[in-house]
């Protein structure tokens, strides 16, 4: 088969850090640049016999930007335990709507040179944020070759939205076109400034290439947390040529996640 004869799919997962004046579950401030761990409490920081309080607004503006990608709204706002085990996450678990999205079954229509394409909307859900890992040594700030790691909590906590998309889109175009598109929405809606340098807005992709024609999902790849449309379009052009070139050889594809 020649590359003309693969088609990609592409499904996104979007976080959008809200610009609510405190954190999701405590009365810390919420901003950026502040000195390392000076925006923490015994709530965001799991101590014991914490309790928890959900953020009035974070609830309200997720229920709004899942009413402007034309989603189905729950009824009620309910919180579970996401339980895993990392650095950056102080108690051990991360709170979030995972199971009981308050947004589901939307879609967004994006504007492209061929037509409109239709992007469906799985789900848009509350959580909190992680702390943040900060890679000392090594080059580029990457966990790979640093001397250690340190953790600032400043972030922990902080309410964020996740979106995440069918696996609708086809190209690396459509996708950038797409974030795009949900970016000046959200930014519209004034429910968060979405700035990639500064981390308010993080992408994964998850990428696999199938036959033209056909409707199978393979073997999909994730790529973590591109902080710019121009590595998101070349990332997933990146992935996309690597995929096609391990089946045409004869090859597999492994689920593996790239950070």
């Amino acid at each position: 088969m020649s590359a003309t004869s693969w088609e990609p799919v592409i499904g996104l997962e979007i976080h959008v850090q809200l610009k609510t004046r405190t954190k999701m579950f405590c009365r810390c401030p919420v901003g950026f640049g502040a000195g390392e761990n000076t925006q923490t409490c015994p709530v965001c920081l799991g101590f014991p016999g914490a309790l928890p309080v959900p953020n009035r607004t974070a609830i309200e503006w997720v229920v709004k930007l899942g009413l402007a990608l034309g989603c189905e709204i729950a009824p009620r706002a309910v919180f579970a335990r996401k339980n895993y085990f990392y650095p950056d996450l102080p108690k051990g678990y991360q709170i979030s709507q995972y199971d009981l999205p308050s947004c589901t079954n939307g879609k967004m229509v994006v504007p492209l040179q061929e037509g409109e394409h239709e992007v469906g909307i799985v789900r848009a859900h509350l959580e909190e944020d992680a702390a943040k890992n900060v890679h000392v040594g090594g080059r580029s700030g990457r966990i790979g070759g640093a001397d250690y790691t340190l953790v600032d909590y400043n972030r922990g906590g902080t309410p964020l939205v996740e979106v995440v998309t069918a696996p609708d889109l086809h190209s690396a175009e459509e996708a950038r076109s797409f974030l795009q598109l949900l970016r000046q929405t959200i930014v519209e809606l004034g429910i968060s400034d979405a700035e990639m340098e500064k981390g308010t807005l993080r992408v994964d992709a998850n990428v696999s290439v199938r036959p033209a024609g056909s409707d199978e999902l393979r073997t999909r790849t994730e790529i973590k947390n591109m902080n710019s449309f121009s590595h998101i379009g070349r990332g997933i052009e990146a992935e996309i040529a690597r995929q096609i070139e391990a089946w045409e050889s004869g090859g597999v594809v492994e689920q593996h996640t790239y950070d």
